[in-house]
């Protein structure tokens, strides 16, 4: 992945930054305003691929994402899990008392709502954690503050009041990492994957129920589903499914065409490796 370009949400600094610079280290990056533009330059073939948060632990999902990634020309070529540990980062000599504003991405605030609340601090919502940081330089001001990494109080030189700022313990982000090529994976058998797909169902009665009835007749195990309205509609839904399972497997090929029959526009996203941090995920809650 060296000579790989990678478009990710944010400034330095920014979660994704860290996400990126964990999965691709080497990669040459570039840092985009909105999750449109960094999409964007992908399809355009200014970058290769597009590491973009979908949905939290703590706070769920994006839903600007699950949004944008119907309309996208870009397939999942992989998931990545990042460990977010969230800190109150605030003007050098500032002390907590002077806080009363605390600005970063609505994702983060709503990740520290708990601790906001306890300190009776008004959230400010911005574009991203470390634009929230950097900003900080800019107001010149100890009333503001700002919830980000540990990296971005090292990049703009402030001081971490709170550590810790997170209000559960094993916050993680799930990101997807997106591509132009539809690359899939060779089924293997000692091999776990996830194929995600987006559809909308017919205008006849029963229809989501019929829809998924042939994942349970089959015996295909969902992982996920999401909906949410389309844009101008009030009464036409679009699901978004993630299914546990590979495209090359009978029974899946055999519940994909009962989907079909009862679904409109169903769109297979692709089809990746499962990530192993959902095993360790599962293990730790049996525990």
């Amino acid at each position: 992945m060296e000579d790989k370009i990678i478009a990710y949400q944010g400034i330095q600094g920014a979660y994704s930054h860290l996400a990126y610079k964990n999965v691709f280290p080497d990669s040459l990056a570039i840092a985009c305003e909105t999750f449109q533009d960094a999409m964007n330059l992908v399809e355009n073939g200014k970058a290769h691929i597009a590491m973009i948060p979908i949905e939290n632990s703590t706070a769920g999902r994006v839903e600007e994402i699950y949004r944008l990634i119907p309309k996208m020309k870009l397939h999942i070529l992989d998931e990545h899990f990042e460990q977010v540990k969230h800190c109150l980062l605030a003007l050098k000599d500032t002390k907590i008392e002077d806080i009363k504003y605390v600005s970063s991405h609505p994702q983060a605030l709503a990740q520290c709502h708990i601790k906001l609340s306890s300190y009776n601090f008004e959230p400010i919502a911005k574009f991203d954690t470390a634009g929230a940081a950097q900003e900080l330089l800019e107001l010149n001001d100890k009333q503001h503050a700002a919830v980000a990494s540990s990296l971005a109080a090292e990049l703009y030189d402030l001081e971490i009041l709170v550590d810790d700022f997170g209000d559960f313990k094993g916050n993680t982000t799930r990101f997807l990492i997106l591509s132009k090529e539809n690359i899939i994976p060779i089924y293997k058998k000692n091999e776990s994957y996830i194929t995600s797909l987006v559809f909308t169902v017919r205008n006849i009665p029963s229809a989501l129920y019929k829809a998924l009835g042939g994942f349970a007749t089959n015996g295909v195990n969902l992982i996920k589903l999401e909906s949410y309205s389309m844009t101008g509609s009030m009464d036409a839904s679009q699901f978004h499914v993630d299914i546990d399972g590979h495209t090359d497997e009978k029974h899946l090929q055999i519940a994909l065409d009962e989907l079909k029959f009862f679904a409109n526009e169903v769109k297979v996203l692709g089809v990746y490796k499962r990530n192993p941090y959902r095993d360790q995920m599962k293990a730790s809650q049996n525990n």
